[in-house]
C-alpha cells in the first residue's frame, strides 16, 4: 500500500502540476487570485490520493462523499489534461504568430544604464493572458462536456448485446442456449442501490438458462455492501447464476467471507472447477477459474488452475470457461477451451485508455478468435474510479449457443 501510495501521489503532483502551469499560472497575474487557485488545485489532487488510498482505512460515511468528488474530479482533470495536450500546437502556433506580430509603438524612454534583456511590456503580457484563457476556457468546455456525458453514460441504463457463437460439438438440443453474462459491478461507495437493481432486472429480461458474473463485483467489505450486493438474490434464470473471482475481489479484506455469501444468495462460486449444464439430455461444461492475481493475494488456496477445473472431463462436448480477465484465454487455447467469458478491461472506460488496455490483455471488448479458442469480452456494467464512461457503455451481454 505504501508504494501504491507513493506511485498515486507521484502521477497526482505531474497532473495537477501540470494543471496548474497552464490554467492557474499561465492564466493569471501574482496575486491573491493566483494564491488561491493554487490552494484550490493543491487540495483537489490531496483529494483523490485520499479517496485511492484511503479505501481500507477510513470510515464508509467519510469514504464515500470523498469518493465522489475527488474520483468526479479526477475524471474531469484527466480530460482537462487530455484538452489542453491536444491545444498545446494550437498555443505554440499562436504564439509565434504573437511573436512575429507588430507591437504598438512604445513611448520614447531614455536609454538603459546597461544593456540588459527587454522586459515583455504591457501590451504582450495582455496578448499573452488572453490566449492563455482563451484556450483554458476552450479546454474547460471540452472537458466538462465530455465529464459530463461519461457521468451520465456510466449510470444509464446497460445495452444489451446479443452474441450468438457457434461451438463445435454443441449438440442441436442446446442451439439457442442463453448465457447472460455481466462482469465489474464494482459495487462501492459510489455504485449500487438502483443502478444494480436495474441491471438485475435487465438480466432477468432477457429469459437466461444460466447467469455469468465474470468477477469484479465488489469494492468494500461484506458489512459495508450486504445491502448493496443484496439484489443479487432476485435473479432468475433456469440453471442457476455462478460466479469467478476477478482481481478486485483481492482488493477487499474480506475475501473469503465474500465467497461464502454469494451462495447465500444463488450465486454458486466457481473456484478451479466446473458444472455440466444442459437441456434435452445434452449438456456441456460450465468451468470457472481463479483471477491471475489470485496466488499472489497470500490467501491459502487461491490461484488460477485450469488443469484442476477441466480433470477427467469428456472432450467430446464443449467448454465454456469464466475466466475474469481476457490475458487468462493463453491457458484457455493451450488446454482446448471453446470459449471464454471475460470482463476486467470496462470497454476502457474511459478513451483513450481502450489503448493501453492493449498492452496488457488481447482484446478489450467483443467477440475475437484467440487459436481456436474463441473469446468474449463484456465492456462490465459498472466502473472503477471516476463515475464515468467514455466510449464504453455499462452492458449485459447474451451469449446465445449454436451448433457449428
Amino acid at each position: 500500500m505504501i508504494a501504491f501510495g507513493a506511485v498515486v501521489s507521484l502521477a497526482m503532483v505531474l497532473l495537477h502540476g501540470f494543471l496548474w502551469f497552464r490554467l492557474v499560472r499561465s492564466t493569471t497575474r501574482p496575486g491573491v487570485l493566483r494564491r488561491w487557485l493554487t490552494v484550490a488545485v493543491v487540495v483537489l489532487a490531496v483529494l483523490v490520493v485520499a479517496a485511492v488510498v484511503g479505501r481500507r482505512s477510513l470510515p464508509y460515511a467519510v469514504q464515500t462523499p470523498l469518493d465522489w468528488v475527488g474520483y468526479t474530479w479526477l475524471g474531469l482533470a484527466f480530460y482537462l489534461f487530455l484538452a489542453l495536450l491536444v491545444l498545446e500546437p494550437v498555443r505554440w502556433v499562436l504564439r509565434a504568430r504573437q511573436r512575429r506580430a507588430p507591437a504598438p509603438a512604445p513611448e520614447p524612454a531614455p536609454e538603459p544604464a546597461a544593456a540588459e534583456d527587454p522586459a515583455p511590456g504591457p501590451a504582450d503580457v495582455s496578448r499573452r493572458l488572453f490566449l492563455a484563457r482563451s484556450l483554458a476556457v476552450t479546454a474547460g468546455v471540452a472537458a466538462v462536456g465530455t465529464a459530463g456525458y461519461g457521468l451520465w453514460a456510466a449510470n444509464s441504463a446497460p445495452l444489451v448485446r446479443r452474441v450468438p457463437i457457434r461451438l463445435a460439438g454443441l449438440a442441436p438440443e442446446l442451439a439457442g442456449y442463453r448465457i447472460v453474462t455481466f462482469s465489474d459491478g464494482h459495487l462501492s461507495a459510489t455504485y449500487g442501490g438502483r443502478r444494480f437493481e436495474r441491471l438485475v432486472e435487465t438480466v432477468n429480461a432477457q429469459q437466461p438458462d444460466v447467469v455469468a458474473v465474470v468477477g469484479d463485483l465488489v469494492d468494500g467489505s461484506l458489512a459495508e455492501l450486504r445491502e448493496e450486493v443484496a439484489p443479487l438474490g432476485d435473479l432468475v434464470s433456469r440453471q442457476g447464476a455462478f460466479f469467478v473471482t476477478g482481481n478486485h475481489e483481492y482488493f477487499v479484506p474480506d475475501t473469503e467471507e465474500w465467497l461464502r455469501h454469494l451462495p447465500t444468495l444463488g450465486v454458486d462460486v466457481l473456484r478451479n472447477e466446473r458444472v455440466e449444464l444442459g437441456r434435452g439430455g445434452a449438456v456441456f461444461d460450465l468451468a470457472g477459474i481463479d483471477d491471475r492475481t489470485a496466488a499472489a493475494s497470500g490467501l491459502p488456496g487461491h490461484g488460477a488452475d485450469l488443469d484442476a477445473a477441466l480433470d477427467g472431463r469428456d472432450d467430446s462436448r464443449p467448454v465454456v470457461l469464466l475466466a475474469h480477465q481476457p490475458v487468462q484465454v493463453e491457458q484457455a487455447r493451450a488446454a482446448g477451451v471453446d470459449l471464454q467469458l471475460s470482463g476486467h478491461t470496462h470497454g476502457g472506460q474511459l478513451w483513450p485508455f481502450d489503448y493501453a488496455v492493449l498492452l496488457d490483455q488481447p482484446a478489450v471488448e467483443g467477440l475475437s478468435q484467440q487459436g481456436d479458442t474463441q473469446l468474449y469480452v463484456t465492456a462490465g456494467a459498472g466502473y472503477w474510479g471516476p463515475p464515468m464512461r467514455v466510449g464504453a457503455r455499462p452492458e449485459v451481454t447474451v451469449i446465445e449457443l449454436q451448433p457449428l
